[in-house]
């Protein structure tokens, strides 16, 4: 700091002396060099020649703190000299004009800098166990190149599983057809006088055309597209129309495609458009760095979906996630168990008490430590994976999972994941974090990343808060935002399960011929036969199958689509019964339809073992009376 001394032969840049025999100087004067760049000089005061350059300078002043010695023969140390070398980068100026204006800043940051040159030993041990050995500011590329990747393979995976199902779901002959639902819903916009805005309220390509053709040239686009991503072809564009194509599905799929991981797609999907680099065969050595601010909106979507799914649990006021008792209904009772699930069932209480807690644990307090150094950031991404892979062994979550270990991804860095990349691909990779070979091709400007931040950000913040009751009149205007964006289903509030259901209950479709004898339908993956296992179906989705659990919390009466499924029986529709397991009509449809209610538990290790089978279960009543489309 002591201005009044200058060196009689000043260097010709900023240099900054350090201790080189300090471990704990020498790493942070790594990541110092890195942000300088050519713009700053780092010599050790070991070197001979230091002192014999400048008298000027105490010895001893060395073995305290770093000295800067300018350009002009200007001394400064400790924090103002750290402060002063980093505002050589146009980025670290606001730090030395807040020292210069802030004289409380500036005594706590020399205070700070005392306190740790005095305690060099711990700190180093401290540095080294929240960074490891990389205290340099981390790249993404090979991060982004990977977890882009890991996008494609899902949007693959949601694509194709929609395409086998879609004529039976939404197709002219399905549950819910989509050209029948847009042609009314396009009256109603025209008698309101909204019929010109009708892309914005529903948002779909269907609207120009509806046929059941046009819903497949839909899935079979967003799946040669994906590939494409796969392949790293221009992921920007072709980003871009992907969530176009699934937005246009989601809207026209309604009760098919309204669960959550479809809209946490579109979400993550939205903003890797603006994540990814901007060529059309982007190269990793010459393709422009990542957005940061875009890494973070992605990594607070992952905070967002983490942190919310915990609290939805405890705002509920369900007491059987306070009293930590959830787990003992959950692996039977979620709508597609696993065979895996049922072993799980059968541990012991204090077993399923202590995964509870560890559950909320992660989902309320591992989020916080994306905001970490990057090894407690390591940490917390390990503890989210290890939870997503519990639950993807024990239910079918569809892509949720992969999904949300794809977002884990990007709380890593390139140096993490250098060290478990093969050679060739590692050298890939190598040119691409030298800052020379930034800035050989376009990317995003501030202009569009940063207003989306701070839309993105906003929103997010609203959606967090409103789970905790009403927020203040201060909010409205992003209310008013958030309800406007509201059909794009681009931001989005999370949490799964906030009430636990604690019984199964089944629906059991029958058809007769006559009224007196009745036959099952049997579905692909829902439990029915009880001697059949629980299977794995994810990352497809059985639509069909999960809506009926859903059904099954309510009554026909609050689920017209089923009504329109069991009409679709009795008229023996190809298209829906291709979505069952067996057809117990295979040469004409049945004259009448039923549901029957059923409860249903898993067995236990005994029952099993006498039976055989992997459920038992008990007749409730009825759920849909017969119905005929024939007096």
């Amino acid at each position: 700091m002591p201005r009044g001394i200058r060196v009689a032969m000043p260097p010709p840049k900023p240099l900054m002396v350090f201790d080189g025999d300090c471990n704990f100087c020498s790493l942070w004067i790594r990541r110092w060099r890195q942000t300088t760049g050519d713009a700053v000089d780092y010599r050790p005061a070991q070197d001979p020649g230091i002192a014999a350059q400048f008298p000027e300078i105490p010895p001893e002043r060395f073995d305290t703190a770093v000295q800067l010695i300018e350009s002009d023969g200007a001394v400064y140390s400790g924090a103002e000299a750290v402060f002063r070398a980093l505002a050589k980068n146009p980025k670290g100026q606001g730090l030395l004009r807040f020292y210069e204006q802030s004289p409380v800043f500036a005594k706590i940051t020399e205070g700070a800098y005392e306190l740790v040159a005095g305690h060099r030993t711990g700190f180093s041990r401290l540095t080294r166990w929240c960074w490891g050995r990389r205290v340099e500011r981390p790249d993404y590329a090979l991060t982004r190149w990977i977890f882009l990747r890991a996008l494609g393979v899902i949007y693959l995976l949601a694509f194709v599983s929609l395409w086998t199902q879609i004529s039976g779901l939404i197709g002219h002959d399905g549950i819910l057809p989509a050209d029948q639902f847009l042609s009314e819903a396009g009256r109603q916009l025209d008698a309101r006088g909204l019929g010109p805005a009708r892309f914005y309220f529903l948002p779909t390509l269907s609207w120009l055309d509806s046929s059941d053709a046009f819903l497949h040239v839909q899935c079979a686009a967003g799946t040669v597209l994906a590939g494409v991503l796969i392949l790293g072809i221009a992921p920007a564009p072709v980003l871009g129309l992907l969530w176009l194509l699934y937005l246009s599905l989601v809207t026209v799929g309604r009760d098919f495609l309204g669960f959550q991981w479809d809209n946490l797609l579109l979400e993550a999907g939205f903003l890797a458009i603006f994540f990814a680099p901007l060529q059309f065969l982007p190269r990793p050595s010459r393709a422009a760095p990542p957005s940061r601010l875009v890494l973070w909106l992605l990594r607070l979507l992952l905070f967002k979906l983490m942190f919310s799914s915990g609290c939805v649990k405890l705002l509920s006021g369900d007491p059987n996630w306070r009293n930590l008792g959830a787990l003992t209904f959950h692996y039977q009772t979620q709508p597609l168990p696993t065979w895996i699930g049922w072993y799980a069932e059968q541990l012991p209480l204090w077993f399923q008490k202590l995964s509870c807690a560890a559950m909320f644990a992660i989902e309320l307090g591992v989020p916080w430590l994306m905001f970490a150094p990057r090894r407690i950031r390591f940490l917390g991404a390990a503890a989210i994976a290890f939870l997503q892979t519990l639950i993807l062994l024990t239910g079918n979550y569809t892509f949720f999972n992969w999904l949300t270990l794809a977002l884990c991804l990007l709380l890593l860095d390139d140096f993490a994941l250098q060290k478990i990349l093969p050679a060739k691909l590692r050298e890939l990779f190598s040119s691409s974090l030298q800052p020379s070979a930034f800035g050989l091709s376009p990317r995003w400007p501030r202009a569009v990343t940063l207003p989306l931040a701070v839309i993105m950000i906003s929103v997010s913040l609203f959606q967090i808060i409103a789970l905790f009751g009403a927020p203040s009149g201060l909010l409205l205007p992003v209310a008013s935002v958030d309800g406007w964006l509201a059909p794009f289903r681009t931001i989005n509030s999370y949490g799964l399960f906030a009430v636990m259901t604690t019984e199964r209950r089944e629906i059991i479709v029958e058809g007769s011929d006559e009224g007196t004898r009745w036959r099952p339908y049997e579905f692909k993956y829902k439990p029915g036969d009880v001697d059949r296992r629980p299977g794995f179906v994810a990352p497809f989705q059985p639509r069909l199958d999960w809506q009926m659990w859903f059904a099954a919390l309510g009554d026909y009466r609050q689920n017209p689509w089923f009504v329109n499924f069991c009409v679709r029986l009795l008229q023996g529709s190809p298209d829906v019964l291709a979505l069952l397991a067996r057809n117990p009509f295979p040469n004409h449809p049945p004259r009448y339809i039923r549901a029957e209610f059923y409860d249903y538990r898993f067995t236990n290790f005994a029952e099993r073992r006498a039976t055989g089978a992997w459920w038992k279960r008990k007749f409730i009543g009825e759920y849909l009376p017969p119905i005929s489309l024939r007096e």
